[in-house]
């Protein structure tokens, strides 16, 4: 009964949305990390132009006020359907102190919700809900996440590519029911993300209308790469989509590949590795799968790992390699897929008996599972002897950094009732950066 009310409701809405009835009732509410835990970023939508962007905030009262700006977003659909996109960056929040806020106008207010600002410095402990591919059909995951986040069990969640399946169908309406799903989740933790195949419609628009992401570095909003300070990890969000959709120019590869170089060297300076010793990656498109459906990650000389073909050049394995990463978190195969430590496509253990515990090469995952439209991807019978634990259930991960040397990862699966179907603990003694000669 509650699901054909809101049914309902959006279809009162939209038939007056279509005869130019003012709609500026905020919706779509989420949150996103800022420059600095001093800082949190506030975005929604409305259809229609509203007198400001304005969110009222407090600890306890909603005693303190601030305004942004709105974005007009036309949509590439026929219908050139119009959306406004509101932001407002908090500013001097307390680190880890709680808050409630509410967003909108005189012209209307969202729901009152909260969040608690991200905690100052190294010395605290983030857990995190990772995950990609979920659309809002079949999307199996997002009660179980829902809950979790109500209950404070995440201070943030990764969504590494493949939104809503997708955001621009049906003239982004399709778009726009999945950011009302995941609001319960989203306008509670800062929701994080980058982007991956299915945002490729209209030069990536609604993903890229649709999200702020703020590079911590520079404080400039980029949803395509950027990184940001969590705890003692640093962790560097980037698009694989550039290696793939180079009608849209060679500009933007060569700028991400670069950028790239310049952020692993500033978190790789000595000062900064030893406040935040863990380098975290999340891209959509894995270097390494043993799936069947000849996807990049299939091929032996896949392109984010080995670099544009014939020339071989921009890929990202000696990179991350070489900079030391730690741990690599991929999605786009519709599986979870745990490697051991790996490296040219050899195994790089710590020991046969703890192959976690220093290994002399980053850990790749794979969590593309939480579910979409697109139902599972299959494996190959006989895996590389580099895939360490294979999975088809539904589900996501949870990644723990509990500390300067141990990282712990889960795999939930929620088709068996949120059991945990895989663990690891990745202990580091020391963190830096490597030379090629340590592969031999």
């Amino acid at each position: 009964m509650f699901t054909k009310l809101i049914i309902l409701v959006i279809f009162i809405c939209e038939i007056l949305y279509a005869h130019g009835i003012v709609l500026t009732q905020p919706e779509q509410v989420h949150l996103s990390y800022g420059a600095d835990s001093t800082q949190m970023v506030i975005t929604w939508t409305t259809f229609n132009a509203t007198n400001a962007s304005t969110v009222e905030f407090g600890i306890k009262l909603l005693s303190q006020s601030m305004t942004g700006f709105s974005t007009q977003f036309t949509d590439g659909g026929n219908e050139r359907r119009i959306l406004y996109i509101h932001r407002v960056v908090l500013t001097q929040l307390t680190p880890g102190t709680a808050y409630i806020y509410h967003c909108g106008s005189t012209d209307g207010w969202s729901p009152m919700f909260r969040f608690t600002a991200m905690r100052n410095g190294s010395d605290w402990s983030p857990r995190i809900a990772i995950f990609g591919d979920l659309g809002n059909e079949n999307a199996q995951s997002i009660p179980r996440l829902q809950e979790e986040v109500q209950r404070g069990l995440y201070d943030t969640v990764f969504h590494i590519g493949d939104f809503a399946y997708d955001m621009d169908s049906d003239n982004a309406r399709v778009g726009d029911e999945f950011m009302r799903q995941i609001e319960s989740i989203a306008a509670y933790v800062p929701y994080q993300v980058c982007p991956g195949n299915h945002e490729y419609k209209y030069n990536f628009s609604n993903y890229d209308n649709r999200f702020s992401m703020v590079n911590s570095g520079s404080g400039l909003m980029n949803n395509h790469y950027y990184s940001f300070n969590i705890g003692p990890a640093h962790v560097i969000s980037f698009s694989t989509e550039f290696y793939y959709f180079l009608q849209y120019g060679w500009k933007q590869l060569l700028y991400q590949y670069y950028w790239l170089i310049n952020d692993l060297k500033e978190a790789n300076k000595p000062e900064n590795r030893a406040l935040r010793p863990w380098i975290i990656t999340l891209g959509h498109r894995p270097m390494y799968c043993s799936t069947d459906d000849r996807d990049d990650c299939t091929h032996k000389q896949s392109i984010i790992r080995k670099g544009l073909p014939i020339v071989h050049t921009l890929g990202l394995e000696d990179l991350f390699y070489e900079s030391g990463v730690d741990l690599e978190v991929w999605a786009h195969e519709h599986v979870y897929e745990r490697m051991w430590p790996l490296y040219n496509l050899t195994v790089h253990n710590g020991s046969q008996s703890h192959p976690y515990t220093n290994p002399t090469a980053p850990v790749h995952i794979i969590t593309g599972s939480a579910g979409c439209n697109e139902r599972h991807d299959s494996f190959v019978k006989n895996p590389p002897e580099w895939s360490a634990v294979r999975i088809s259930d539904y589900g996501y991960t949870r990644l723990h950094i509990i500390n300067a040397s141990h990282l712990s990862l889960e795999q939930v699966s929620d088709d068996q009732n949120g059991k945990i179907v895989d663990k690891i603990m990745l202990i580091k003694d020391s963190h830096g950066i490597r030379h090629k000669k340590d592969s031999c």
